[in-house]
């Protein structure tokens, strides 16, 4: 069993960049994540061959819509076998409640609390109360009661959601390994960091996938870990 928890984000408009990148990666990673741009630009046959690569497929679609919808959407990718899927916190616990019921058997449902790349102020202008870990807490208490498997949450707040939910199942994503460029992430942390706090599974895009040495670059981000 792969117990590397580095999940390589390929978002990437073209599917043979994404698949070479994958494979120069893949020897030093544990899985990868598909978002909405390789999804959009590639659809279910773009899934399909990445899955030849023979890694963990974490499928990014933070679904968020009324629970028949999103129950519908999560029975229409059980053909695609993804290990992992994101909703939507915010889409309420009937939402995820249905989720989770309409997932594969091998499939962790995971729910997106706030993006990494908002801050307090971003928070403010769209009528969310409070600091940021407050609302990942609460949103992660939401989750864990509508019987989903973790949250997507950043670095900042992970250590707080790991202390009052032992056995979740973590996800960190907008990470920056020792002096990258921050880019538009707001609230990120190192890979390591993460890991000490608690995160179950690292996704890292940019620090791998468009370095001049995908493979060098992750052998590095795993070497600190």
């Amino acid at each position: 069993m792969n117990t590397n928890p580095i999940y390589l984000a390929l978002d990437f408009p073209r599917l043979d960049t994404a698949i070479e990148v994958a494979k120069k990666a893949s020897a030093h990673i544990g899985g990868l994540k598909l978002g909405l741009e390789f999804i959009y630009a590639h659809g279910h046959h773009g899934v399909h061959e990445v899955h030849k690569l023979g890694l963990p497929i974490f499928l990014d679609l933070k679904l968020h819509d009324i629970p028949n919808t999103v129950a519908g959407a999560m029975q229409a990718i059980h053909v695609l076998e993804p290990s992992i899927v994101t909703v939507h916190a915010s889409g309420g616990r009937a939402m995820m409640e249905d989720a989770k019921a309409a997932a594969g058997e091998h499939c962790r449902v995971v729910a997106v609390t706030l993006l990494t790349s908002l801050d307090e102020d971003d928070m403010a202008a769209t009528g969310i109360v409070g600091n940021a870990h407050d609302q990942v807490l609460r949103l992660a208490e939401l989750s864990k009661a509508a019987g989903l498997d973790g949250i997507v949450c950043s670095g900042h707040e992970v250590a707080g959601v790991h202390a009052q939910w032992k056995g979740g199942f973590f996800v960190v994503p907008g990470l920056r390994p020792t002096g990258d460029a921050m880019g538009d992430q707001k609230r990120a942390v190192t890979p390591r960091a993460a890991r000490d706090a608690g995160a179950s599974v690292l996704v890292i895009g940019r620090p791998i996938a468009r370095a001049e040495d995908p493979a060098a670059a992750a052998r590095a981000i795993e070497a600190t870990l």
